[in-house]
């Protein structure tokens, strides 16, 4: 028994990457022209998530999303969650129609053909440079004045040790919120660590649940309150896995 268990994560993990790779080869010349000029963004933005939606779909996860404040269209925000999952990513994708572009660290350009739309479509950061942290802050700016959102998440990375419920948030994304007087929206992802987490001998179809948390307002709020935000926002996700897990 326990070895058909693992020829079905085998098989599992190895239907993702197909799933992923698909639909931007049948896409890949709409993707392409899409990203040809940065005001044309929100269109790639709707082929990605059609792409998002084929892939979660076709893993069988059933994303069910609540929602405490709803999203305005036609205004930036900073999406922040957690980060457990390969899945994330899509799941966001799903979760916010408002057009955004990632913030994210720019060792997943190295994957073949998702890397090639990953380095025209999102700002890359270098976390080991300071020079590369400074430029995401100006790369932001520019597509905030685009009208576009921006989403982080903020834990960095994925923690080694599938244990952690939530691991110390960094303050980028709530720099960059509070200088650009953005509402920051809390969004915990409740069962991605389950359904489909790093570790390959794991997961499995099911759903997915999001949640998304009351607005945190970021106007009158200056450079010293980062620190504030970045705990309130942290604390209102931590929560809400807590009580999952219940």
């Amino acid at each position: 028994m326990r070895l058909f268990k693992y020829l079905f994560w085998i098989l599992y993990r190895i239907w993702f990457y197909i799933l992923v790779a698909l639909p931007i080869i049948i896409l890949f010349p709409f993707l392409f022209i899409s990203l040809l000029k940065e005001t044309w963004y929100p269109y790639f933005f709707k082929l990605a998530r059609l792409w998002a939606k084929f892939i979660l779909v076709g893993m069988g996860f059933i994303w069910k999303i609540e929602h405490d404040q709803e999203i305005e269209t036609n205004r930036s925000y900073m999406f922040v969650a957690n980060h457990t999952s390969m899945a994330d990513i899509m799941l966001m994708l799903v979760s916010a129609k408002n057009p955004f572009v990632f913030v994210g660290k720019k060792e997943l350009v190295k994957i073949p053909l998702f890397g090639f739309f990953y380095r025209r479509s999102c700002i890359l950061v270098d976390r080991n440079s300071e020079r590369s942290r400074k430029a995401v802050f100006l790369r932001a700016q520019r597509r905030l004045k685009q009208g576009l959102s921006i989403c982080i998440f903020p834990e960095g990375g994925v923690p080694d040790d599938e244990s952690v419920v939530l691991d110390t948030f960094k303050d980028g994304a709530f720099r960059l919120a509070i200088n650009h007087q953005i509402p920051v929206v809390p969004m915990s992802f409740l069962d991605n660590k389950k359904r489909f987490s790093y570790t390959f001998f794991s997961g499995g179809p099911g759903k997915m649940r999001v949640k998304i948390h009351p607005f945190i307002k970021t106007e009158g709020l200056t450079i010293k309150d980062t620190k504030s935000l970045n705990s309130s926002a942290r604390e209102v996700i931590y929560k809400a896995l807590l009580k999952s897990e219940k």
